[in-house]
């Protein structure tokens, strides 16, 4: 049995900024055996849909960074979610949605796990990044 854990991340392109800014709070757990992986690390050459298809059924976390964005894109609508619904039901892997905007995350299948952080409160609505953001400083860090 590997000690390591791995972490799907499944993020909207628009919210790059708040991705890197978790990916820098996780960055010490890799020294304690967590692999975090996200689409930017697919390599060229590299036949992405089914990179993602594979990272995403090894994963043992799936973190859905949700926004209106994140709801809006195909491809997570039509293929990461189902997936990551379809391994969480079965026990395969633990979803994790983390409400980044304000959305409409409550009208989707999602709904029925808890979200992250407390009360589903979106991260941008905290004080301290929108703090950040004013002051141009990277977010999470």
């Amino acid at each position: 049995m590997s000690d390591t854990i791995e972490v799907f991340i499944s993020y909207s392109k628009q919210d790059k900024e708040l991705r890197d800014g978790l990916l820098s709070h996780l960055r010490p757990l890799e020294r304690e055996g967590i692999i975090t992986w996200h689409d930017r690390q697919i390599l060229p050459g590299t036949e992405w849909d089914e990179e993602i298809k594979a990272r995403l059924n090894a994963a043992d976390i799936i973190l859905l960074l949700i926004s209106a964005d994140f709801l809006a894109t195909d491809y997570c609508i039509q293929v990461e979610i189902p997936e990551a619904l379809r391994r969480h039901e079965a026990g395969e892997a633990t979803v994790m949605p983390v409400i980044l905007r304000s959305c409409g995350w409550k009208y989707t299948p999602l709904a029925k796990i808890q979200a992250y952080p407390e009360k589903a409160k979106p991260v941008v609505s905290w004080t301290y990044i929108r703090h950040l953001r004013k002051q141009s400083k990277p977010l999470f860090g």
